[in-house]
């Protein structure tokens, strides 16, 4: 009866993983938390700082983006991106607010087309 059970459990426990990785959490999609904190997904496999200025979907990854690509931004010059670069890695996009990097009217204009994204805690690191 034991062995059922544990061969029950077994099932469900991979039909929810599976679940899982084909339907995307929209607490990662949104970086929303439950509580209503920003949290940032730790999806990239590359490390900020020898990451090429990458775009999730629309979204400029802040920490590895160019200058030139956060000057794009709206209300964004070079000083600010300039501060951006310096400020890195983010755990979360409104720590550009709390790090007082740009101010909150500065934020609400750019954080749509933004996001922080992590390295993974298992990455190998490239060879040099």
């Amino acid at each position: 009866m034991k062995k059922l059970w544990l061969a029950l459990l077994t099932v469900i426990v991979a039909a929810a993983m599976v679940a899982a990785q084909s339907k995307p959490d929209k607490a990662a999609t949104t970086g929303k938390t439950a509580g209503g904190t920003t949290a940032q997904s730790s999806t990239s496999a590359k490390s900020p700082a020898t990451a090429p200025a990458a775009k999730t979907g629309d979204k400029l990854d802040i920490n590895s983006a160019s200058k030139d690509d956060l000057e794009k931004l709206p209300g964004i010059g070079p000083a600010t991106s300039q501060k951006i670069i310096a400020g890195r890695p983010y755990r979360a996009k409104n720590e550009l607010v709390a790090k007082k990097i740009v101010s909150q009217s500065e934020y609400d204009k750019i954080k749509e087309q933004i996001i922080a994204h992590q390295a993974t805690a298992g990455a190998k690191k490239p060879k040099k």
